[in-house]
């Protein structure tokens, strides 16, 4: 499976963007889908992630209850809304796949398909 992410861009502190990530090559609704981020000088971090079904939600605590996944299998996207932006927010977001479900979604050795990143610049 192939991913795109877009919807990244330049915003201030406390503003809103939304990312999504197209699928195409697979049966999207099979794939469990995450958002992970990577900040200059620092390694990749989990940020959010649903299951295929759907049930599953995880976030990362540093994100929640500002940011919301989610998913529409009928237009084979996941979308990563991101409220409250923070300047510590800044990182080249990257979408994952992974087919079914996984032990731990957090991990991003769970997942075997990624996207090309796009990057959110949050200015104080």
């Amino acid at each position: 499976v192939q991913l795109q992410a877009s919807g990244g861009g330049l915003v201030q502190a406390g503003g809103s963007q939304r990312l999504s990530c197209v699928a195409s090559g697979g049966a999207f609704s099979r794939y469990s889908m995450g958002w992970f981020r990577q900040a200059p000088g620092k390694e990749r971090e989990f940020v959010a992630a649903i299951s295929w079904s759907g049930v599953g939600i995880y976030y990362a605590d540093s994100v929640k209850g500002r940011f919301t996944i989610s998913r529409v299998n009928a237009k084979n996207t996941v979308y990563l809304q991101m409220n409250s932006l923070k300047p510590e927010d800044t990182a080249v977001y990257y979408c994952a796949a992974r087919l079914w479900g996984g032990e731990d979604l957090k991990n991003p050795n769970e997942y075997l398909y990624w996207g090309q990143g796009t990057l959110v610049t949050v200015s104080s």
